[in-house]
């Protein structure tokens, strides 16, 4: 263990060329799905905090419960989606960091837009009677509670970056895996410890938690300064 744990030491101080290929590409990745991600979630869930429509429950149900969505079954849908046989096959993005952004894109999205939904519509149900009174517009107000919860949805979307950097599934069955192509942070944990290389895999490990634990260290930061900033 000690032995193991020196080399992965080693190869951190020593910027391996392969630990940099593959923790620069995971990053490319997830920032990018989480950019996709956000477009989406973001107006998605603030659309369901002040929407009233026949069905809003059931959406909002469905919604919740694809937080937890495996990622794999993600996987497999987008698999399926940019197969030859499938709708998108012709555009040959399967096994590739595009088809990896638009599978990591599919978890991210139901995160963000659920936390959203949660944050605005509280924050609805506190000013919609003041905007009743100054006869402020349902899209006007949502632009407003969004400006206002924005160190909230911030907070929701670092999540949303996390559940995109932290899965395996997903990105391993439409990225195929391919070393310097496909091989980010997670896949690579995974396939060099079965092949015995665990200083690799340790070092990855190393990098992949020191980024999760930094991202709640920013988000509780950020929000412990809003909440002072507030008062």
């Amino acid at each position: 263990m000690t032995e193991t744990l020196l080399a992965a030491l080693a190869l951190l101080a020593g910027f391996d060329h392969r630990l940099l290929e593959i923790v620069g590409l995971s990053l490319r990745v997830s920032l990018s799905a989480l950019a996709f991600g956000a477009l989406v979630g973001l107006p998605l869930g603030a659309w369901l905090a002040v929407a009233a429509f026949p069905g809003r429950a059931f959406v909002i149900v469905v919604l919740n419960a694809l937080m937890g969505l495996p990622s794999v079954v993600v996987g497999v849908f987008v698999y399926l989606m940019l197969s030859r046989s499938g709708p998108f096959g012709e555009l040959g993005l399967l096994f590739s960091p595009r088809a990896m952004i638009v599978a990591q894109t599919l978890l991210v999205v139901p995160l963000i837009a659920a936390v959203t939904r949660q944050i605005v519509e509280d924050a609805w149900k506190e000013y919609a009677p003041e905007f009743a009174v100054i006869g402020v517009g349902r899209p006007l107000a949502v632009g407003l509670l969004l400006a206002d919860c924005r160190f909230s949805l911030v907070v929701a979307t670092l999540a949303g970056l996390g559940r995109a950097m932290s899965e395996v599934g997903a990105v391993m069955v439409v990225g195929g895996n391919i070393d310097g192509y496909t091989r980010v942070m997670t896949t690579a944990i995974a396939l060099e410890t079965s092949k015995g290389d665990l200083a690799l895999s340790l070092a990855l490990g190393l990098v992949l938690m020191g980024l999760i634990l930094g991202l709640n260290a920013f988000a509780h930061g950020l929000r412990t300064w809003a909440a002072r900033r507030g008062r």
